[in-house]
C-alpha cells in the first residue's frame, strides 16, 4: 500500500475559486477521499475549484478519472474545476492521456484561478 494522499482545503471568499491542494499518492486507495471532498464542495454555493497538483507525486488512473468526474460534475452544477501546478512528469501524463482535452489545466494556481487562456496548457 502506498502513501495516502492529503488533502487541504482553502476555503475562498465569495466569487473566487477555493484551491484544493494534493500531496502524495492519488490511485485507487485514495481517490474516493478526492471524490467526497470535491462532493462536499459541490454542496456549497462556490463551484469554482482548483486543484493544486505541485506536490503530488504519484497518480494512477483511478486518480486521473476522478479530475474528470469531478470536472463533469461542477460543469453539470454551472461551475469550473481546472488542474494546476503539475509536476514536469504530470503534465507529461495528462497530456499522454487526453485528459488536457478535456479538463483545463493551468502551470499555476494563479492561472488556474484566474481561468481564461494566459498560463493554459496544451
Amino acid at each position: 500500500m502506498g502513501a495516502l494522499v492529503r488533502i487541504s482545503i482553502a476555503e475562498a471568499p465569495a466569487g473566487e475559486a477555493t484551491v484544493v491542494k494534493l500531496a502524495g499518492e492519488l490511485g485507487v486507495d485514495t481517490a474516493a477521499e478526492l471524490a467526497a471532498a470535491i462532493e462536499d464542495l459541490l454542496a456549497r454555493p462556490t463551484h469554482r475549484i482548483v486543484i493544486d497538483l505541485a506536490l503530488l507525486g504519484f497518480c494512477d488512473s483511478m486518480g486521473l478519472s476522478t479530475f474528470l468526474d469531478a470536472h463533469r460534475r461542477c460543469e453539470a452544477e454551472g461551475g469550473y474545476l481546472a488542474l494546476a501546478a503539475p509536476s514536469p512528469f504530470m503534465s507529461r501524463l495528462l497530456d499522454v492521456v487526453g485528459l488536457l482535452r478535456q479538463v483545463p489545466a493551468y502551470a499555476t494556481v494563479a492561472s488556474a484561478c484566474a481561468g481564461g487562456k494566459e498560463g493554459r496548457l496544451a
